[in-house]
């Protein structure tokens, strides 16, 4: 390999361990409901080069990253699984954990809302006692004595069972704080739907990525055929006079090279089927096969503007933003409400005796109102804090809203610039392969020698290599542009086929 081929080969792999970097720490910028601020373009997954380098996921990563990890499902099979893309997303929208994540997180907020929701409705409980008493008279009632009576009364019994009543008429700082659960129960299922998305994402960009790993053997392998056919072609030419052993020297280090890259690709195809297999919550140890192909597709897509209006009508990670904002406008005006009087009504009615057999019944009702007066700074304290909340979840609005203005620009520009990338790689492609052909065809007339016919080899292996990674990232970009727009779940496989 020359010098221009490693100094490609090492840019590479330092833009793509940067890629996903970047991609990593997108993902885990924001939290799994609410103010969902995944919106990165590529989350988990990474480009390809030239030549195409699979960068993988460490252990550690994956445990910080959900959206990578899932929870297996059944049992593995010893016959290998065939695998569609389709299935793939579906397992993912099943089992992988940033879904489930998701799930409970919506649980957990329709739980707040009925701890909001307590504070308005009635609340009724229940009291039985069975008690022994003793009282002492002057400490009872502070009569020193009374005639004809004992100082000391008792022991006697005392049967108490009651019902208690407590209803809220009025207190509009509870009201407002439903309100904001209200609002906090839709961010967590719009973060739902978001999740969802992100899901498709990764795990589309995680089969992409399989199958241009699947191509990178395939082409490997086909190296290694053409470099052994050399090799064996200058052994004849050597055993005929018509080449030196340098040529024969030279012909076997190619062999060599292409070996190994044959074993790194084979290598990288092997963990990044592991890598999808985790996302989409396969058994562990289950082995599978991809079924689905995915050829350059040439995609038709709306005006920049539209794409943008698209994107601000259905991000599900923009709608959950807006509801955490209205959710911190209420709890800002149940802050202000604490200033207010409340009214509530309060009733007990049950039977009281000296025992279970001997009691009668009694009621007590009771209307409450409350005025706060000063509760020492507690209200004051409340509504700064409230300013505070809405001030940040205003700031992350707009924040995100520039962030899928972003999105969208970098998804139109990647498209355009990965289908122009696509063409020039073909034609790279198909003159690599005349030229190795016209190379071998000289060598063989014994009019130069197998440097010629190596560095035509090693251009045609670079230029597969680029056509794969151009070929994955331009159906990344296509995937990339759905998510932007906020389509990634209902019309992935449309965007995939140019529709």
């Amino acid at each position: 390999m020359n010098f221009l081929a490693l100094k490609m080969l090492s840019a590479d792999r330092t833009r793509l361990c940067t890629k996903l970097t970047a991609l990593g720490v997108a993902l885990l910028a924001g939290p799994l409901y609410g103010q969902s601020n995944l919106t990165a373009t590529g989350q988990g997954i990474v480009s390809h080069g030239a030549p195409a380098v699979a960068v993988q996921n460490t252990s550690d990563f994956q445990m910080e990253n959900p959206y990578l990890g899932a929870v297996p499902a059944g049992k593995a099979s010893a016959t290998e699984l065939s695998l569609p893309l389709e299935d793939a997303v579906a397992r993912g929208l099943r089992q992988n954990l940033g879904e489930l994540l998701s799930s409970d997180a919506v649980s957990g907020a329709r739980g707040e809302r009925w701890r909001a929701l307590s504070a308005l409705l009635p609340n009724l409980t229940t009291h039985t006692s069975f008690s022994v008493r003793q009282n002492d008279v002057r400490a009872l009632i502070g009569i020193e004595e009374v005639p004809g009576h004992a100082p000391v009364l008792g022991p006697f019994g005392v049967f108490d069972t009651r019902a208690y009543l407590d209803q809220s008429v009025f207190n509009w700082e509870s009201i407002e704080r439903a309100r904001s659960s209200a609002a906090q129960v839709k961010s967590a299922q719009y973060g739902y739907k978001n999740a969802r998305e992100l899901i498709v994402l990764v795990v589309v960009s995680n089969y992409l990525l399989v199958i241009a790993d699947q191509s990178q053997v395939e082409s490997a392998l086909a190296q290694r055929d053409t470099a052994k056919v050399l090799f064996d072609q200058t052994i004849d030419q050597k055993e005929a006079g018509l080449a030196a052993a340098v040529d024969v020297l030279r012909s076997d280090v190619e062999l060599q090279a292409r070996e190994q890259r044959l074993i790194v690709a084979r290598n990288n195809l092997a963990k990044q089927k592991l890598v999808l297999a985790r996302a989409i919550g396969l058994p562990a140890g289950q082995t599978f096969d991809i079924t689905t192909e995915v050829a350059y597709q040439p995609l038709m897509t709306s005006t920049l503007d539209e794409a943008l209006q698209q994107a601000y009508a259905s991000r599900a990670d923009y709608k959950s933003q807006t509801e955490e904002v209205r959710s911190a406008e209420m709890q800002k005006k149940a802050a202000s409400a604490e200033r207010y009087p409340t009214l509530s009504a309060v009733a007990d009615y049950g039977s009281i005796g000296t025992n279970t057999a001997s009691n009668h019944g009694t009621v007590d009702a009771a209307a409450e109102l409350r005025l706060p007066i000063f509760q020492g700074g507690r209200v004051h304290g409340d509504n700064l804090v409230a300013d505070s909340a809405l001030a940040r979840a205003e700031q992350r609005l707009e924040n995100l809203r520039a962030s899928i203005d972003q999105e969208v620009r970098d998804a139109f520009l990647d498209l355009q610039d990965t289908a122009q990338e696509v063409s020039v790689e073909q034609n790279a492609v198909r003159l690599s392969t005349q030229t190795l052909q016209q190379s071998r065809d000289r060598f063989a007339s014994g009019v130069t020698d197998n440097i010629e016919v190596v560095q035509a080899q090693e251009s045609l292996a670079n230029a597969n290599d680029a056509y794969i990674a151009s070929l994955y990232s331009y159906n990344i970009a296509k995937v990339s542009l759905a998510r932007a727009i906020g389509f990634a779940e209902s019309n992935y496989a449309l965007y995939l086929k140019g529709k």
